[in-house]
């Protein structure tokens, strides 16, 4: 049932947002799902225009956005690398 699976909160910050979009466009990676280096053919990847290293295809079939922390301010914190995992999946390094 989808009640249990869906959570519920507003983003405020362009940390937030940025780290909401690495969940969405690389959740198929971080499941080992996807590994090749260009966007999960997928998703809406392919189209969007926040890659570190990888421009976006033309003819845009998904809405643009409509709110400043989505579409500039999630910037502030660094475009998105192909092989970025979201935070809870990158490695841990030992501390010295």
């Amino acid at each position: 049932m989808l009640a249990d699976r869906y959570h519920h909160r507003v983003l405020r910050t362009p940390r937030e947002v940025r780290g909401s979009l690495v969940y969405v466009l690389q959740n198929g990676r971080k499941h080992g799902a996807w590994s090749a280096r260009c966007p999960d053919v997928f998703s809406s990847g392919l189209w969007f225009e926040g890659w570190h290293d990888w421009g976006a295809e033309s003819g845009r079939p998904v809405a643009r956005a409509r709110t400043w922390l989505l579409d500039l301010g999630w910037r502030r914190r660094g475009l998105i690398g192909l092989l970025e995992l979201p935070a809870t999946a990158q490695p841990v390094r030992a501390s010295a």
